[in-house]
């Protein structure tokens, strides 16, 4: 590789440094071709790039885009999984985790999450996580819950309001009939008024039946 070729590299290396939060850096000494090519599809289909690197020409990149915490992960035989914007870091990390354990060769040394450095064993409980969709469904889930019951509180008032509105109308278009009929108490009361009234005339009436005897 010419000088050129060598400021080609470290361009385009810096270049996706600049523009990649989430990385994931491996040692990927001791793996088959056939392996490397098998992980690069498994990663590639979850929205990540994986890249055999050299060192020194990484360690430039590195300090061109200003990506200083990159260098301490550069020892020995370097490859890393370069996230897209729509990858999946969960699926990512799953699929390096499990070539790991199925070769016992690969070593994931760490990486760069959302621009923060991040150790083998992060990237090991990232790998233990649910797929993507579902932690992100799970977080919108927590974050709307509560606008749901802030718009029940909103339009609670409004439905009681037309609510009271209605029965209102109704009152006031029911209200004669309802003054031409007696109320339940009054009618008992004249009930009440004519037995006892009633009473007293029967009492008057058998009244002189008893004296005549």
């Amino acid at each position: 590789m010419d000088k050129a070729q060598k400021e080609r590299v470290v361009a385009e290396l810096a270049e996706r440094l600049r523009t990649t939060d989430t990385l994931i850096v491996a040692d990927y000494r001791g793996l088959t071709m056939p392996q490397i090519d098998d992980l690069r599809t498994k990663l590639l289909e979850n929205g990540a790039r994986f890249q055999v690197v050299k060192n020194t020409l990484t360690k430039r990149a590195a300090e061109v885009a200003g990506a200083d915490q990159l260098l301490a992960l550069l020892d020995g035989p370097t490859a890393i999984a370069f996230l897209e914007s729509d990858g999946d870091p969960v699926a990512v990390a799953k699929a390096l985790a499990q070539t790991a354990r199925e070769t016992q060769v690969l070593e994931i040394r760490g990486g760069i999450m959302e621009g923060r450095p991040i150790t083998p064993e992060e990237v090991a409980n990232l790998a233990t996580l649910p797929p993507f969709e579902v932690v992100r469904a799970q977080a919108l889930g927590a974050i709307t819950s509560p606008l749901y019951t802030i718009v029940g509180l909103f339009t609670a008032p409004l439905r009681d309001l037309v609510g009271l509105i209605d029965a209102r109308i109704e009152q006031l278009g029911g209200a004669e009939p309802a003054q031409a009929e007696p109320a339940p108490e009054e009618a008992s009361a004249d009930t009440e008024a004519a037995a006892t009234a009633a009473a007293d005339q029967t009492d008057e009436t058998t009244e002189p039946e008893t004296e005549d005897q």
